[in-house]
């Protein structure tokens, strides 16, 4: 029930960004005492660490041994522009989008590019496109989990195993949180700042043996940047992926990306991080189902997200208001609840619909989730009786 009296109880953390996430529980600068700062990250102490860090990231994250793992620059968007630039142009290409960062995607291969052969296959806010309509014989580029609008694809099971074209896989949001059929995915990107709450700048590149065929049997047309250089004379630079980064990592952030990893082998590993998501989404999706004023932004409940959670309104007269009109709403819920100290930067991002959007990752307690819901309540009643001052 909605209500202009404040609720009693505050969560312990308000930190609910979709990027960067909150730190782990337990968090504080202790975990990073160990960081080798003031170190060459060519050092065996810096190149250990960033050895370690590819090698807890395939054990926690269930990588197959015979796929390659690269600390890349430029967070998430750094590795999947690298993939696209260094992999696409040898046949044509399938560009699958439904948010603002797949939309990205296609933005790069379409007017960066200008590819001859792309089709674009696109839905809008909310829904998927039909994956059904892909064709596996080109090669396809997607995001796992649509941080933008909380739509996620609900599995690999779309994904052909005889597929003849590479799929490039924008899973920055998904990995750690979602199960990811690595067989059926031949490039994945990620970024640390996201379910495991690490810091940003730093990019994750993962190819699979198919991927690594292509980079030493195609040369794009166009020239590539350094940092995008994957190969040396016809050859995979096999250095990039045993810590030999191509340009100089923070290792402090790798300090940090280590600590995040050791906590999550200590809960039980990738399962227990999926059980973490799942069960914050669940607080939200039963708090949803009871509100009068509160719908999901994903129509499909087996595509719903459980770690970018994208809330719309559904209240009549909010509803009803213009686009512009929502958006002074929802920023005036925001503020209010940053001003009370209990939710931090839970606006939708900035080219969707209108609206909230909460972090549910696994580094996000579930009793903090459960304190929000009734301010939640209080913010939009509170910004209500606003609207029908102002009326």
């Amino acid at each position: 029930m909605t209500t202009l009296t404040r609720p009693g109880l505050r969560p312990a953390n308000p930190n609910f960004s979709s990027g960067p996430c909150a730190k782990r529980p337990g968090w504080s600068v202790e975990a990073l005492k160990a960081a080798a700062l003031g170190r060459s990250h060519r050092a065996k102490i810096g190149k250990s660490k960033l050895e370690q860090a590819i090698e807890l990231t395939r054990e926690v994250l269930k990588v197959p041994a015979d796929y390659r793992i690269g600390i890349v620059p430029a967070s998430d968007t750094g590795a999947v522009e690298m993939a696209l630039w260094s992999l696409l142009g040898e046949r044509g290409v399938d560009m699958v989008a439904w948010e603002s960062f797949g939309s990205g995607w296609v933005t790069d291969v379409v007017k960066q590019l200008k590819l001859a052969d792309v089709r674009k296959l696109e839905a809008g806010y909310g829904e998927l496109p039909d994956l059904t309509e892909i064709d596996f014989d080109r090669d396809v580029v997607f995001t796992w989990n649509g941080t933008t609008s909380g739509v996620r694809v609900p599995n690999g099971d779309f994904i052909p195993a005889d597929r003849k074209g590479l799929t490039i896989c924008d899973a920055t949001s998904a990995a750690f949180a979602q199960p990811l059929d690595f067989e059926k995915l031949d490039v994945v990107t990620f970024s640390w700042q996201k379910v495991l709450g690490g810091e940003g700048a730093h990019g994750m590149l993962i190819l699979s043996p198919r991927a690594v065929e292509r980079l030493e049997t195609y040369k794009p047309a166009w020239p590539l940047p350094k940092i995008f250089r994957l190969t040396s004379g016809g050859k995979l630079i096999e250095g990039i992926f045993k810590g030999e980064t191509i340009n100089t990592p923070s290792m402090l952030c790798v300090e940090d990306y280590l600590d995040a990893l050791q906590w999550a082998k200590s809960i039980g590993g990738l399962a227990a991080l999926i059980a973490l998501a799942d069960a914050n989404a669940a607080v939200l999706d039963r708090f949803v189902d009871e509100s009068p004023w509160l719908g999901h932004l994903a129509v499909n409940p087996a595509t719903r997200s459980n770690t970018s959670v994208c809330l719309s309104f559904t209240d009549g007269q909010v509803a009803a208001l213009d686009t512009d009109g929502q958006a002074v709403f929802a920023k005036g819920m925001v503020s209010a609840l940053e001003k009370e100290g209990v939710a931090y930067d839970i606006g939708a991002y900035r080219d969707a619909p209108p609206g909230l959007r909460i972090w549910c990752g696994a580094t996000v307690e579930t009793s903090d989730l459960e304190a929000l819901l009734p301010w939640l309540d209080w913010a939009f009643a509170t910004q209500k009786a606003s609207l029908k001052a102002a009326a």
